[in-house]
């Protein structure tokens, strides 16, 4: 991993931890697809919620200078994908997420272990 993707990574991830996200996991997905280097999954409990995690990742990533290539389903708040080309964020209502369950899909990447307090990785 680049010094710059780990720095991206931990960005992303302490973000959403400051709004509260749970149950966080982060998928070393560039093993096993060409789509992106990791994934990083977590879930918020409401819209509200989604929202708010969304605009502090979307708030520290810019302010780090790191662009957003592309955002799908921040309006209806049930999954939120915000994608930063190496890294892509996907946030769950828990619903949506039991739904999908991309941790069984992408099973086969291995996860990491961060060391971002509070994390489930």
């Amino acid at each position: 991993m680049t010094a710059d993707v780990q720095i991206l990574l931990d960005l992303i991830t302490a973000a959403a931890l400051d709004k509260k996200a749970e149950d966080m996991v982060v998928l070393r997905i560039g093993e096993v697809s060409l789509i992106a280097d990791y994934f990083v999954i977590a879930t918020g409990k409401t819209k509200l919620q989604l929202h708010a995690i969304a605009d502090n990742v979307m708030q520290k990533a810019k302010a780090a200078g790191y662009q957003l290539l592309h955002k799908e389903g921040y309006d209806e708040g049930l999954w939120v994908l915000l994608d930063y080309g190496s890294v892509v964020v996907h946030l769950f209502q828990p619903e949506a997420r039991d739904f999908y369950k991309l941790e069984r899909l992408w099973g086969h990447a291995p996860r990491v272990e961060l060391a971002v307090e509070g994390s489930n990785c």
